[in-house]
């Protein structure tokens, strides 16, 4: 009975957090530039109330499916406002980052020189870039556009640090299964202090067989914190000038140690 109880509750929350993700976004959104001048364009002005909700639904739906992004994108921006100010401090004080900052770069299909890239050579960082695209079928137009955080500057950090995602994965050297997901989590986690990314390094590893878990707590896990900690801001780098240089260089210049696993290798023996 409690565990029907349980369930049918669970059941009434997420619908009733589907109701509000609604609401916000159809009778909000085109009030956003009446009331608050300067913010910026898909803006969804909430209440305090309504943010704690947000946080709360995405929060269990993204539990239930790690792979809802649109799901970890509302917990990221209902959660993270005094790690985006953090971030955001960093980057000023940093003169590539405050570059960044004031041209406001975006890493669309779009913005990127594909054929360029193509014939940069191998172990370049935009030769290794384009073949994580390419191997793992992503593109960096899925990521989505900040709706809920209530800062026009905040709301671009938190852009950024959603388009160099894939970016982290390529100068970690990290696959997009599970492990290599949850490897990059903790790297995000340890650097940035998102909340989302603390959930995620905490929450992941229930998803991981034993043999993997072990490569984690073992390896993977205390390689990607001691990186995620000693490494330069990686939101204050401007990526997009950086296609050219040595993979191995950027990292050295980042103070990221190469993995201790090699998935390319282990790709290529269909392992």
């Amino acid at each position: 009975m409690l565990l029907r109880f349980l369930r049918l509750k669970q059941r009434q929350y997420t619908l009733n957090f589907k109701v509000c993700v609604h609401r916000l976004h159809t009778g909000r959104a085109d009030r956003t530039f009446s009331h608050y001048d300067g913010l910026y364009p898909g803006h969804i002005i909430t209440t305090p109330f309504q943010k704690a909700l947000l946080a709360v639904g995405s929060g269990v739906v993204a539990l239930q499916d790690p792979y809802r992004h649109d799901m970890v994108a509302v917990l990221g921006e209902t959660t993270g406002h005094l790690v985006l100010i953090n971030l955001r401090d960093r980057m000023r004080n940093d003169p590539e980052g405050y570059t960044v900052l004031t041209e406001r770069p975006k890493i669309r299909l779009s913005t990127l020189d594909l054929e360029k890239m193509a014939s940069l050579p191998d172990g370049s960082f935009g030769r290794e870039y384009l073949r994580f695209l390419e191997d793992n079928e992503v593109t960096p137009d899925s990521r989505a556009e900040v709706k809920f955080v209530d800062d026009e500057e905040l709301a671009y950090v938190m852009l950024r640090y959603r388009e160099v995602h894939d970016l982290m994965h390529t100068l970690l050297g990290m696959p997009t299964n599970m492990l290599g997901e949850v490897a990059v989590k903790w790297f995000e986690a340890a650097q940035t202090g998102l909340p989302m990314c603390a959930l995620g390094a905490l929450l992941g590893p229930l998803r991981l067989n034993t043999r993997r878990l072990q490569s984690l707590f073992t390896s993977l896990g205390p390689w990607a914190l001691q990186n995620g900690w000693q490494a330069r801001c990686v939101l204050s780098i401007f990526y997009e000038r950086r296609w050219d240089q040595s993979l191995e260089e950027l990292r050295r210049e980042l103070k990221i140690q190469p993995p201790p696993v090699d998935f390319t290798k282990r790709r290529k023996n269909g392992r």
